[in-house]
């Protein structure tokens, strides 16, 4: 990758995780990177393409971070099922240790979930490895109903998302250190707790006509 491609993106990713996708210009973007619009053009086309470059350098390596960990998992477990915490785990850690080492990336990706910009970057580059990892959740929690395991499920992305960007929704005083990622060994008891509770949602039945 070209130095000038590289500091786009960094610039990129410093601004989009300090005030969001929307909020940051293309040209914005140019006077910070200290090139002009052509660069922006021959390296990526357009402002979608430069986020969607920038997702990918992120996604790559977590999602097979991920895969590696999830597969010795279910190597080691055999004809077992792998718990839930340690299903968490595989799927939580490697985004903390991306974030750990690269903070802006990790605050981008929760500014890209608040914006709504989540679901489709989503479909894009983690689809793939997060339904592995559904699918493990799943036969980890089998007495739950259907339709309370996804809402679950999507309790989970959000929570992930939010522990991500280290939003302070009760104030600065109210949270610790940002730098502190011990937080997701935090989640991931938090989680584990709620994949494992009790279903409240009865399973749908579906009615066939005679």
């Amino acid at each position: 990758m070209s130095d000038t491609k590289c500091k786009i993106l960094d610039v990129a990713e410093r601004l989009f995780a300090e005030q969001g996708y929307a909020a940051t210009s293309l040209r914005h973007i140019i006077a910070e990177a200290g090139v002009n619009l052509a660069a922006i053009h021959y390296h990526f086309g357009s402002k979608e393409e430069l986020l969607d470059g920038l997702v990918a350098r992120i996604a790559v390596p977590v999602n097979a971070d991920r895969i590696a960990r999830l597969d010795r998992l279910e190597a080691e477990a055999g004809d077992a099922m792998p718990a839930v915490e340690a299903i968490l785990e595989a799927f939580l850690m490697p985004a903390a240790e991306m974030a750990r080492q690269h903070p802006e990336s990790g605050k981008m990706m929760g500014r890209l979930h608040a914006e709504g910009l989540a679901p489709t970057l989503v479909e894009r580059h983690f689809k793939p490895t997060g339904k592995r990892f559904v699918e493990a959740l799943r036969r980890a929690v089998p007495d739950l109903p259907d339709r309370e395991f996804q809402w679950r499920a999507e309790f989970m992305i959000g929570a992930m998302a939010h522990s991500m960007v280290h939003a302070h929704v009760f104030g600065p005083d109210a949270v610790p250190d940002p730098h502190d990622w011990n937080r997701m060994s935090c989640l991931i008891v938090f989680l584990s707790g709620g994949f494992r509770a009790p279903a409240t949602m009865a399973e749908e039945k579906v009615e066939v006509s005679k």
